[in-house]
């Protein structure tokens, strides 16, 4: 089966947004008592944000031009670049700002896609290789705009690394080299093959053979970029509710989202869940599947140590299929991530999982103490690729970014603005890409497509 029906082309709403007069909503039906909202859970992130104000959950009644369902990088991107271009756009959000996987992820600016170009082209076709290529940098490109233009402190350097450990590794970065570079001349003097002589530069490991520079990735505290993000939209009139979990949407020509203690009437929704959707929209759950990432973080290590083990500075990232990633921290620890688990549940003994690999990379650091352990969990398709798109006239939704949420979730959530607007050939693009629902339905999806994972896992192991 493939995606819910996509209407026609939307009309520009802009102007509609302007000349319209609010109704006056009816009062929200009784909704039975709600469990009360999780806490943020404790990484380093938590520990390290800077400060930010207590936002009150939604209550009574409001009025907005676009309701954006989910406070993370999606619904972020899409609120803020929609209150730049003069909307009224509120954001409702069941737990805080960041909570789920945009408040939790490795903080690593990886360009591209969870695909390769090769690989969009025989799936999809010349025209949407094309706008794939032409959009390869923007995510990133809006994060760095932002932090300037808004003055976000979120601990921004350049540089990030895809590190090889077998040759064939390596031949599919020269290809991802090449490919990038004909997609724009511009990309010529961001990209630099290392080998194996050249490794000293990036990391003090014997376990690579050389690896890919991409100059304009990068590395950031993810947690205080969206609440950043979040700052800058309340500066230019926005709104963001929070501990406001969302109980139904209304999809009719007057669309209205409904929490247990008030609603939001607007002329669209935006609808960016992602892994935390939960059963709000079955239509879209059945595209996307709940995947567990962790992380640690050690005891600060000393600038000393931090410079040695990451002279560059780089972001850094395998390429294995089950990869392992890290950075240095800006106050010199070693953030490390990796054991992806397709249940979508939080493993015991999150340390214990990660420091055998930690340790393969950094032998040195077997006595230092993990001082922050963390699960989260993203959502993957099983094209890999994005999935966007609208389920009525009046709702579009983001979810599946596959691992590259950091940077693909700031250009969808551009892309949706612009389609808002009218602006709609880029979106469609991405809308255009049909995702199949998992096999095995519910209950045998997590099995199958954790069967094939140790499939691509046995391949890495064994070199093939």
């Amino acid at each position: 089966m493939t995606d819910p029906t996509i209407p026609e082309t939307p009309a520009p709403v802009a102007e509609a947004f302007a000349a319209s007069e609010p109704t006056v909503p009816a009062a929200p039906a009784a909704a039975p008592p709600q469990p009360a909202a999780p806490k943020r859970p404790r990484t380093y992130y938590a520990a390290t944000a800077n400060a930010a104000p207590e936002r009150l959950p939604l209550l009574g009644s409001e009025t907005c031009d676009v309701c954006v369902v989910g406070a993370g990088f999606s619904g972020m991107s899409t609120a803020l670049h929609l209150a730049e271009a003069g909307l009224k756009v509120y954001v409702v959000e069941a737990v805080s700002v960041g909570y789920g996987a945009s408040g939790r992820n490795g903080g690593q600016v990886i360009n591209g896609y969870s695909r390769d170009f090769e690989t969009i082209y025989q799936r999809y076709g010349t025209d949407i290789t094309n706008h794939m290529m032409s959009m390869n940098y923007e995510g990133g490109d809006i994060i760095r705009g932002w932090i300037e233009k808004y003055k976000i402190e979120c601990d921004y350097r350049n540089g990030s690394f895809f590190a090889a450990f077998k040759p064939k590794q390596m031949l599919h970065l020269e290809k991802i080299k090449d490919d990038w570079e004909k997609a724009s001349a511009s990309f010529t003097p961001t990209l630099k093959m290392f080998g194996k002589e050249d490794m000293p530069q990036v990391v003090d490991s014997k376990a690579y053979i050389g690896g890919l520079l991409d100059r304009r990735g990068g590395q950031l505290h993810p947690l205080n970029l969206v609440l950043g993000e979040a700052a800058a939209l309340e500066s230019l009139g926005g709104k963001v509710f929070e501990n406001s979990r969302v109980i139904s949407i209304d999809q009719g020509d007057k669309p209205r989202v409904t929490t247990d203690k008030g609603t939001v009437d607007a002329k669209i929704v935006v609808v960016c869940g992602n892994a935390y959707l939960g059963n709000l929209l079955p239509e879209l759950t059945g595209h996307i599947m709940s995947v567990s990432s962790q992380i640690v973080t050690t005891e600060v290590l000393g600038e000393e140590m931090a410079k040695k083990m990451m002279p560059a500075d780089y972001c850094i990232e395998d390429c294995n299929f089950l990869m392992d990633y890290y950075r240095r921290t800006s106050d010199h620890r070693l953030l490390f991530g990796g054991g992806v688990l397709y249940s979508g549940v939080t493993p015991k003994g999150i340390a214990k999982r990660l420091r055998p690999h930690m340790q393969k990379i950094f032998p040195y650091l077997k006595d230092k103490k993990i001082q922050f352990a963390w699960s989260g969990n993203f959502a993957i398709t099983r094209s890999r690729m994005p999935h966007i798109g609208r389920i009525s006239d009046t709702v579009y939704f983001i979810q599946g970014d596959s691992g590259h949420g950091v940077t693909t979730c700031h250009l969808l959530g551009k892309l949706i603005a612009e389609a808002i607007n009218g602006q709609i050939t880029r979106y469609e693009a991405f809308s255009t890409m049909r995702t199949s629902f998992f096999y095995g339905g519910k209950r045998f999806r997590v099995p199958f497509t954790a069967l094939g994972a140790f499939y691509y896992q046995l391949r890495d192991t064994l070199g093939i």
